[in-house]
């Protein structure tokens, strides 16, 4: 029960828009996988897992073993790649049809555990190598130690191996990105000469998507590309805007000449103004760095700067210009440039904007 009147409007015509789009560079044979971790990227994985199984999208990807198994819950029936197991959750995840990303030796060995105490048969596993990020992932020469323990093991079979691309959004790493797409090369070939078939091969996020189509095997990953952002302007400009975030004005402050506002002084008012409340804080993902007229939020159409230090639970912007009254609504985004204008203003990127939209906010797919 959320009765927040601060609220994330999620635009489904944007996100179909936005799929559309990545479709379009890809093959018809090649699978689409969207990543709904973090919340769908802070917006409603349920309601985005929903939408888009009903628009065919052929695999969904999470963090953690709970994400997957709140879409479950909810009803989603596409199959979910689980990108970071951890071992105390393997139970959990068999019984919720989830299916583990097994990265490292002490992983595989722990779910093949799982699956003969539960008597399972071929159930289906990713094997992750590691191609230069240095995260999570086994190693090219780890592959015929991987062989000998599974050849004789017909409680789960491998239905993909993958990897993750360093920088395929730096042309100053085309470089690295290529010779990590030659070693996942050699992985795949070495593989299926062990194996003796291929498995589902995929690599590219958003970016490889649209940078390195020579990286597309088998399936993509479609990540922040779905929600409107594709770390390139030319790109981003293509894509539509998904998010608007929009709240109200609790309360109208006359503020005189030498008065502050806000925590430690934080503003000063150099003549008399007035200072409109806004329930939304640091505690929902507004950043504190972002206070001290960085950014500003828009009142019946009026830029309002946002002036002192930004509070746990409220924000105040000075609307000293602006016709409005308590109660009006507050639009503090609704602009993939707005988003990244918050981005920069952070020192950050515009995944950490997104993903840093508290619980309290109330989310709404329009």
């Amino acid at each position: 029960m959320n009765h927040s009147l601060t609220v994330l409007e999620i635009s489904l015509d944007a996100i179909q828009h936005n799929l559309d789009f990545f479709r379009s560079k890809i093959g018809n044979e090649t699978l689409l996988l969207v990543v709904l971790k973090a919340s769908g990227y802070g917006s409603d994985a349920i309601g985005l897992g929903k939408f888009l199984e009903q628009k065919g999208v052929d695999y969904f990807a999470v963090a953690y073993a709970d994400e997957g198994i709140a879409l479950r819950k909810a009803g989603v029936k596409t199959p979910i790649l689980v990108l970071h197991p951890q071992i105390k959750n393997l139970d959990l995840m068999v019984e919720n049809s989830l299916e583990p990303n097994l990265y490292s030796h002490h992983i595989l060995n722990e779910f093949i555990q799982v699956c003969q105490k539960m008597n399972l048969k071929d159930y289906p596993v990713h094997l992750k190598f590691n191609t230069g990020l240095n995260r999570l992932g086994f190693r090219k020469g780890e592959l015929a130690t991987i062989f000998k323990v599974l050849s004789t093991e017909d409680s789960l079979y491998v239905k993909s191996i993958f990897s993750h691309l360093v920088a395929s959004e730096d042309q100053g790493l085309h470089d690295f990105t290529l010779n990590q797409i030659a070693e996942f090369n050699k992985i795949s070939n070495e593989f299926e000469k062990l194996w003796n078939y291929r498995p589902v091969r995929h690599m590219t996020n958003t970016s490889g998507i649209l940078n390195f189509p020579e990286a597309h095997f088998d399936m993509v990953r479609l990540g922040l590309g779905l929600y409107g952002f594709a770390n390139d302007k030319q790109y981003t400009d293509k894509l539509q805007n998904v998010f608007r975030l929009k709240s109200i004005i609790s309360q109208l402050h006359p503020v005189d000449k030498n008065e502050s506002v806000g925590y430690n002084l934080g503003y000063k008012a150099s003549k008399k103004i007035v200072s409109a409340t806004i329930p939304v804080g640091h505690a929902d993902g507004l950043f504190r760095a972002l206070g001290q007229n960085k950014i500003f939020v828009r009142v019946n159409g009026q830029k309002a700067p946002v002036i002192g230090n930004i509070c746990m639970d409220m924000i105040m912007a000075d609307v000293s210009d602006i016709d409005c009254q308590e109660g009006d609504e507050v639009i503090i985004f609704d602009s993939q440039e707005e988003i990244l204008d918050f981005s920069r203003q952070a020192n950050t990127i515009s995944y950490e904007v997104l993903t840093a939209l508290g619980p309290r906010i109330k989310r709404e797919l329009v």
